[in-house]
């Protein structure tokens, strides 16, 4: 296992689902030592509320979540430069984060987690996907810094 980087950015399409469960479980989990922070390629979509759901099942709160886009990180005058490691959840911010980084020595980390968006008919069916991915986080996160508890 390596040891936890000083920070962390999670990053996917629209900070609406899979970056902000991935901020949010990633503190609950490791706690406080590391900054971690959630951006995505594009601010146009508020928070899930499947995800807000899935996330208050695990004690993860995600309701205040402002979703924000790489544009606006660096308006806000957090540089992308500054983070230890960016993970990229989707294809397309995978991209948009080398491209950032591209002048940085800066590792950007592709995990394909599943979009569980527009998955399953019934609310219990669109839950479930949202567990999935979830759940998909979950086990990434303990695959690479090992189990939290333990």
């Amino acid at each position: 296992m390596e040891p936890l980087p000083q920070s962390i950015l999670f990053c996917c399409d629209h900070n609406a689902v899979r970056s902000p469960m991935a901020e949010g479980i990633m503190k609950k989990l490791y706690g406080t030592g590391t900054y971690v922070q959630s951006a995505g390629v594009k601010n146009d979509l508020e928070i899930d509320g499947f995800c807000i759901s899935v996330c208050q099942e695990i004690d993860v709160e995600l309701s205040r979540h402002q979703s924000r886009s790489f544009d606006e990180m660096e308006q806000w005058g957090d540089d992308i430069s500054s983070y230890d490691l960016v993970i990229a959840l989707s294809p397309a911010s995978q991209r948009q984060a080398l491209e950032l980084t591209r002048f940085f020595h800066l590792d950007v980390e592709y995990w394909p987690i599943m979009d569980p968006t527009g998955l399953g008919e019934t609310r219990d069916a669109k839950l479930e996907s949202y567990r999935q991915t979830r759940d998909q986080i979950i086990a990434r996160l303990k695959e690479r810094w090992g189990d939290p508890a333990a």
